[in-house]
């Protein structure tokens, strides 16, 4: 594995793999790797020649509210997992390296970017779209790796890709969960033992989503009133929200028809949660 922290010979290995004929895959990351980003890694390596990680945390897509400074950050050890994995190359620019001084140019996603996720977090996606058109421009990927987990952000970036007339495939892979059924996320580590028991109520109240429309259940009123019973249950949990949406364009649903996203958020403690099924009916 060779670890790149600036960006012009990262371009020049994904040139060299590119006029070799190699196929390249790419797993844009923030670090704090866990069996989730792993799991993508894995997937990356089936389909590809060569594998490029990136780890950055992304200024650009958290509020001056959030949790920039304390996000968690271990580089050497990010490196020994992905090392282990058998990558090709680890890129870890630094910040002023991929936002130089005077930098003003954003990429924005109108009305996908502006649902669900983006009422709590506004230009959050912004600056998701622009780090990672960024990167696509970098490491040139034949395929780009993301996690259901935050299907928004693939949405987004499905809608990006093709708005742009890009020449990359968004490969979409199923969320790690842990044995009690939380999704890993890098933001599990900021939770108490008793908001990390609290939390599994989220997949509860999607499993049981889930076996109510595998009844046959399609109102969506309905199964969103009792995945927020399920929810209140559980005083820790402070739910953001709830929705069914269509999978593509993430248009609320009335009735549940083709491909569509539950997804859930809530707070536990100081520490906000997403979860979510795909489902198709």
């Amino acid at each position: 594995m060779e670890i790149v922290q600036r960006i012009l010979p990262m371009k020049e290995s994904s040139k060299k793999a590119r006029s070799e004929g190699k196929v390249i895959g790419f797993v844009p990351t923030m670090g704090a790797i866990h069996e989730g980003h792993l799991s993508l890694v894995q997937e990356a390596k089936k389909m590809s020649d060569v594998v490029v990680v990136s780890v950055f945390v992304n200024p650009a897509q958290f509020a001056p509210s959030e949790d920039l400074e304390k996000y968690p950050r271990d580089p050497t050890r990010d490196a020994e997992l992905l090392s282990n994995e058998n990558i090709d190359f680890l890129f870890m620019p630094k910040v002023e390296e991929m936002y130089p001084a005077n930098y003003g140019t954003f990429v924005r996603v109108n009305e996908l970017s502006e649902k669900l996720e983006g009422v709590t977090r506004p230009g959050h996606f912004e600056g998701v779209t622009t780090i990672v058109l960024k990167l696509f421009h970098i490491v040139e990927p034949h395929f780009a790796f993301f996690g259901q987990k935050d299907a928004q952000q693939l949405a987004i970036i499905r809608r990006m890709v093709k708005d742009l007339n890009m020449d990359v495939e968004i490969v979409r892979v199923p969320i790690v969960r842990e044995s009690d059924g939380l999704a890993m996320s890098s933001r599990n580590v900021y939770l108490s033992p008793e908001e990390r028991k609290a939390a599994t109520v989220l997949y509860r109240a999607l499993d049981h989503a889930l076996a109510r429309i595998e009844e046959g259940e399609r109102k969506t009123k309905t199964i969103l009133k009792e995945m927020k019973e399920i929810i209140s249950t559980e005083p820790l949990a402070r739910l953001d929200y709830l929705s069914a949406t269509d999978l593509i364009d993430l248009k609320d649903l009335k009735t549940l028809k083709g491909k569509c996203l539950i997804a859930v958020a809530a707070y536990f403690g100081n520490t906000r949660l997403i979860d979510n099924i795909i489902v198709e009916v």
